[in-house]
């Protein structure tokens, strides 16, 4: 069989490895609707710019429900020899309805239906995952709310450092989520261009109206470059970057849950729906699920860095190479979309420890930069107070005791300026409830944060 697409120009078909090695259709069926959709809107533009008569438009948007309705049912037969998803479409049109199907072409090409279609289904995934992020932060900050006053040890160099509140911790995951909320909707605004019209590479000399398939399309503005519209993957690439970096934030938390549920921190559980076992130890309850969503990562990131390989050599304007984009973006959003929902489902299990971790906050003197600031509040300059606290912390190591075991009498040998107050002041508790400047760890900070972005996941985007 010829591909009718050209059989003009060629007399042999193409060779059956090479159209197996070519073909893309196994990739792209995913994108029949979107085609269907825009082939429609295209359409009933060339009937509008008098280009087709009204009854082929009739005829014309009949067959291609008729083809959506057998393709949504599993019906409709598609073959490898047409290449592609577009081309499948284009012949089921024309056995539907005969020769007038063939007028679908006019004014457009395929490098410009492509991009088209994948902007159509690509916008669609991103509204899926702004629903992800949105669900996830929902998650973290009731999640915080109900521990607004635990305490939990925090740290630096994965040492213990300061006291915060689980709530504050699990409120920095949070604002870590609502950046990737900010990306995806900058990057569906990268997304929402529309390309049709652009043709092979220079545009058509026909007569067409681009605003009317936008508005109807839904696109938010035309290209207005005929040459970079039909070979422009930015697109692809920002969603992309932006799932690698959804990726990245949702692997720093599974690293921080595998470390919590560690035995020896014992500062979470979670679920066992969401653990395995193991095949020779009865005792274990591995953290599986945050492991594979960080070993996971990876490939997303490697999608990432092919789009840019497959980018980075390519002449203008449409080249072959650009059929590889597919294959990484959807396994780039698909790997993404999961690992999103499943995080957000097992963090809803999420337990604390919290004497476990009231533990660990006592220890380690991390209420130390609390007592430097005690004595700075009386006039000493910082830089001093910090010199006097870490003598003190050194004295307290040679003697394996905490500060609050040293008596006060000991505490004035570093500094006639301690009181008796010292005491509430270097308490986890008081330590938290303390930090009471926007952004902070002290509970009611917390509660006020949680509560504003409740409430703004709560209002109805009427647009995304």
């Amino acid at each position: 069989m010829k591909n009718k697409t050209w059989a003009g120009r060629f007399t042999r078909k193409i060779n059956d490895d090479v159209l197996d090695f070519s073909q893309s259709l196994t990739i792209d069926i995913v994108l029949y609707e979107a085609d269907i959709m825009t082939t429609l809107v295209h359409v009933e533009m060339l009937c509008k710019c008098g280009h087709i008569k009204k009854n082929e438009f009739t005829k014309i948007k009949s067959g291609l429900n008729k083809i959506r309705t057998l393709a949504r049912k599993g019906e409709l037969p598609w073959s490898i020899e047409l290449e592609d998803v577009h081309m499948n479409i284009e012949n089921s049109l024309v056995e539907q309805i005969g020769d007038v199907g063939k007028k679908i072409h006019l004014g457009r090409s395929r490098n410009d239906l492509v991009t088209t279609d994948m902007r159509i289904y690509l916008r669609e995934l991103v509204d899926v995952m702004i629903f992800e992020v949105r669900n996830i932060q929902k998650t973290l900050a009731t999640l915080a709310l109900k521990y607004s006053n635990s305490i939990f040890p925090g740290y630096t160099h994965l040492q213990i450092a300061q006291p915060v509140t689980f709530g504050h911790h699990l409120m920095a995951w949070q604002a870590m989520i609502s950046r990737d909320e900010i990306r995806l909707k900058n990057t569906r605004e990268m997304i929402n261009v529309l390309p049709l019209g652009s043709a092979a590479l220079s545009g058509t000399s026909l007569k067409i109206d681009r605003k009317f398939v936008a508005k109807k399309l839904q696109f938010n503005s035309t290209s207005n470059n005929s040459m970079d519209a039909v070979s422009d993957r930015d697109y692809m690439i920002d969603l992309a970057y932006t799932n690698s970096m959804i990726m990245l934030h949702l692997s720093r938390i599974s690293e921080e849950l595998v470390l919590w549920m560690n035995p020896q921190f014992n500062l979470i559980d979670v679920d066992e729906g969401f653990c395995t076992g193991s095949s020779i130890m009865p005792q274990k309850k591995n953290p599986d699920v945050p492991e594979l969503v960080r070993g996971k990562t990876g490939s997303v990131y490697g999608s990432l860095i092919g789009l840019l390989t497959v980018l980075k050599g390519l002449p203008l304007t449409y080249n072959r190479d650009l059929q590889e984009d597919k294959n990484l973006i959807f396994e780039s959003v698909d790997t993404t979309i999961s690992s999103i929902d499943i995080i957000n489902k097992l963090i809803k299990t999420l337990k604390l420890n919290k004497k476990q971790a009231l533990n660990l906050a006592e220890s380690s003197f991390s209420t130390a930069t609390d007592l430097a600031e005690y004595l700075s509040e009386k006039g000493v300059a910082f830089r001093d107070s910090h010199h006097i606290v870490g003598k003190i912390v050194k004295n307290c190591e040679k003697r394996s005791i905490s500060m609050k075991d040293m008596t006060l009498k000991e505490f004035k040998t570093f500094s006639d300026l301690i009181e008796k107050d010292i005491y509430k002041k270097i308490s986890v508790e008081n330590s938290v409830t303390s930090r009471k400047n926007f952004g902070s760890t002290s509970p009611k900070n917390v509660e006020k944060i949680a509560n504003l972005v409740l409430s703004g996941l709560s209002k109805t985007n009427t647009k995304i």
